[in-house]
């Protein structure tokens, strides 16, 4: 019987094309993971950022949960303060279980605010790595001004409370971003920014 025969099919000389940005691909690996930043990769950035948001929101939002709390009961009750040892007793502890419920309360709603936010920094931040194909400072301040006018229109500030806001979110990102690029360069990366200033190609 006669056997099949395949043709071989000529290479392309066509380039192959980049694949497009999108945020399945963020949790692939990327031409960029030779260049780490805080030399840990997307995944573990995002993961411990948030996680590390939650906690410090849910600790902030207690402790001002719990104050809120306080002050409140002893206003409500300033006018039948007790005259007993047994009636101060229930005072602190109703006072103490309102204080814990709304500390509670207030840490679960500010946890998982800040770690929204935080975790949206990274993934801007990285989507603006790959989408230039490099991790500097300017992806850092790009993502940090994004996230600051999505927080402003978010909470529908006014202009002057926008320009605050956005100011607040270039001077983070600059001091975070330049801080990354210090660890890279002491590590002997290179930076694309730091390069075109001096003249030096980089990778």
């Amino acid at each position: 019987m006669p056997q099949d025969t395949i043709t071989p099919t000529a290479p392309s000389d066509s380039p192959a094309q980049a694949p497009l940005v999108s945020l399945p691909s963020l949790f692939r690996p990327s031409p960029l993971d030779h260049q780490l930043r805080l030399s840990s990769y997307f995944t573990d950035r995002f993961l411990l950022g948030s996680a590390f948001a939650f906690i410090g929101g849910g600790i902030l939002g207690g402790y001002h949960g719990s104050t809120m709390a306080s002050l409140r009961f002893r206003a409500e009750n300033s006018h039948r303060f007790p005259t007993t040892t047994t009636g101060w007793y229930q005072y602190h502890k109703s006072k103490n279980y309102n204080c814990m419920l709304r500390a509670v309360k207030e840490g679960l709603r500010l946890g998982p605010r800040l770690a929204g936010w935080t975790g949206g920094f990274f993934l801007l931040e990285e989507l603006v790595d790959r989408w230039r194909l490099k991790r500097d400072a300017i992806s850092s301040v790009v993502a940090a001004l994004t996230l600051s006018s999505l927080f402003s229109l978010r909470h529908r500030f006014n202009f002057a409370t926008h320009l605050r806001t956005a100011r607040v979110g270039l001077v983070a990102g600059l001091a975070y971003g330049v801080a990354q690029d210090i660890l890279s360069l002491a590590r002997g990366r290179r930076v694309g920014y730091v390069d075109t200033v001096f003249g030096k190609p980089g990778k």
